[in-house]
C-alpha cells in the first residue's frame, strides 16, 4: 500500500433537496405553498469515520436533511435570503461541520426565468 499524507476532510453535498414552504410577500405567495429547492455543501474532518468504520463516527448528515426539512416545511419566510440564513445557521449547529454553503432556488419567481436563487456560505475559526 501506497505511503501518502491523507487529508481527511469530507466534503458532503445534499443535492435538489425539494420542499415546499411559504415564502414571498405578496398575497398568493403568502397564502400558497411554494417549491423551493435547496442545495448544501459542507465540509468536515473525516477522519475518525474512516479510522473506525461505524455510523457513531460519522457526521449525520441524515439528521442535518431532516432537521432542514422539518424547519422549511413548518414556517413562513418573506425573503429567500432569510430562509437561506436560517439553513445555514442548522447545519453550522453542528459543531463537526467545518465550512458549508447553503443555496436555495425559488423556481418561477421572475417571469421567463427557471428559478431564482439566494447563496450564503460560514465556516469556522481554525482552533
Amino acid at each position: 500500500m501506497a505511503v501518502y499524507a491523507a487529508n481527511h476532510k469530507a466534503t458532503v453535498r445534499i443535492q435538489n433537496l425539494l420542499l415546499r414552504t411559504y415564502i414571498g410577500i405578496n398575497d398568493e405567495e403568502i397564502n400558497n405553498q411554494q417549491d423551493v429547492r435547496i442545495n448544501v455543501c459542507l465540509t468536515y474532518d473525516a477522519a475518525d469515520a474512516i479510522d473506525r468504520n461505524e455510523i457513531e463516527s460519522a457526521l449525520n448528515y441524515r439528521t442535518i436533511t431532516k432537521q432542514i426539512i422539518q424547519h422549511v416545511e413548518n414556517n413562513r419566510f418573506a425573503l429567500l435570503e432569510r430562509m437561506t440564513h436560517e439553513v445555514l445557521n442548522i447545519v453550522m449547529d453542528h459543531q463537526r461541520v467545518e465550512w458549508a454553503r447553503v443555496e436555495i432556488d425559488k423556481p418561477h419567481a421572475l417571469r421567463f426565468t427557471e428559478s431564482v436563487s439566494i447563496a450564503l456560505e460560514a465556516g469556522r475559526d481554525p482552533v
